[in-house]
C-alpha cells in the first residue's frame, strides 16, 4: 500500500487531520492560535517522526501508529486515550494523562513527566524509560517493566498481571491492591509497600521504607534485602527469606519469615489469629 507523506507543517485547527490514513508525518508542530483540539482523532496506519505537540487530545482513538523522536509538552493534555497497537520511542511525554484506556502500547527510551499516566490500560510495556508521575498505572493489565527508573506516589495500584524487572521504583503506597505482581532484581524505596496485594512476588530485591507488605495475601520474598524495615509483614500470608536485618516484624498472620536478625517481633493484640513464624536463618523459631 502506497504511503503519504506530510512534512514541515503547522496544524492548529480542530481535527486537523481527523481520521488520517497510511500516512507519515514528519517535522511537523500542532500549535498555533486557534487552540483547535484531537488533531490525530481516528488515525489509521500513521507514523509521527520529530513531531513537537502543544495542544490537547492529538491521539486519541487511534489504531497502529507509531511516534518517534516526538515531544508533547505539558499543554498536550490526556495526549492518547482508547488507542490501540502503537509504539512510541525516544520521545517525551510532559502532559497529565498522557495515556488512558489503551491497549498494546510500548515505550522505549523516553521521558515521561505525566501524572496519572497510563490508567485502565491493557498489555501496556515499558522499556529503557524515566518517569515521574503520581497514580502510576491505575488499574491497568498485562504490563511489563524493564529498565525503568520511576519516582512517584501511589503506582501500580489495583493492578493485574504485572511484570517488573531490574527497575529503580521510588514511590510510596506502591502496588495497593494488586493482583500476580512479579518483581525482580530491583529497588523498591517506599513507605507502606504493598498493602493489601495478592500475589505478590519479590524476587532479589532491595527494599526500603517504613511498614512494608501488611495485609497482604499468598506475598512471598525470595532472597531479598530489606532497609528501614519495621512494623513489617503485618497481617499478612507469608512466606519470605530475608538478607540482612529487619528492624521489626508485627503480627504476621500466616507462614514464615526468615532473616538473619531482628531487632524486635511484636504479637501486640491483634484483631485476627495470628500463627506467623520468624526465625533466625539457622537458629530456632523467635
Amino acid at each position: 500500500m502506497d504511503r503519504n507523506t506530510i512534512q514541515n507543517q503547522q496544524f492548529d485547527a480542530e481535527r486537523a487531520l481527523y481520521h488520517l490514513q497510511h500516512t507519515d508525518v514528519e517535522g511537523c508542530i500542532f500549535a498555533g492560535p486557534a487552540d483547535g483540539e484531537s488533531a490525530l482523532k481516528e488515525a489509521r496506519d500513521v507514523r509521527l517522526l520529530r513531531c513537537r505537540f502543544c495542544l490537547r487530545y492529538p491521539l486519541w482513538h487511534v489504531k497502529g501508529f507509531r511516534l518517534e523522536r516526538s515531544s508533547m509538552d505539558e499543554s498536550a493534555r490526556a495526549a492518547i486515550w482508547y488507542a490501540e497497537n502503537g509504539a512510541i520511542s525516544d520521545s517525551t511525554l510532559n502532559g497529565i494523562k498522557a495515556v488512558r484506556e489503551c491497549s498494546n502500547i510500548r515505550l522505549a527510551n523516553c521521558q515521561i513527566n505525566s501524572p496519572e499516566f497510563g490508567w485502565k490500560s491493557r498489555g501496556i510495556a515499558l522499556s529503557d524509560c524515566e518517569v515521574d508521575s503520581e497514580y502510576f498505572l491505575l488499574d491497568s493489565r498485562d504490563v511489563t517493566l524493564d529498565r525503568v527508573k520511576m519516582k512517584g506516589k501511589y503506582s501500580f495500584q489495583y493492578m493485574e498481571n504485572l511484570e517488573i524487572a531490574s527497575c529503580e521504583l521510588d514511590t510510596k503506597d506502591a502496588f495497593w491492591h494488586s493482583k500476580n505482581v512479579v518483581v525482580c532484581n530491583s529497588v523498591i524505596k517506599g513507605e507502606y509497600l504493598g498493602w493489601f496485594s495478592e500475589g505478590l512476588i519479590l524476587v532479589r530485591c532491595r527494599i526500603i521504607g517504613t511498614q512494608p507488605l501488611c495485609y497482604c495475601k499468598n506475598l512471598k520474598l525470595v532472597d531479598c534485602i530489606m532497609e528501614d524495615a519495621d512494623l513489617a509483614f503485618e497481617y499478612s500470608d507469608v512466606e519470605a527469606e530475608i538478607r540482612g536485618h529487619l528492624l521489626s516484624v508485627k503480627n504476621p498472620k500466616s507462614g514464615t519469615i526468615t532473616a538473619d536478625s531482628v531487632g524486635d517481633v511484636i504479637w501486640d493484640d491483634p484483631v485476627m489469629e495470628c500463627t506467623g513464624k520468624i526465625m533466625l536463618r539457622g537458629a530456632m523459631a523467635l
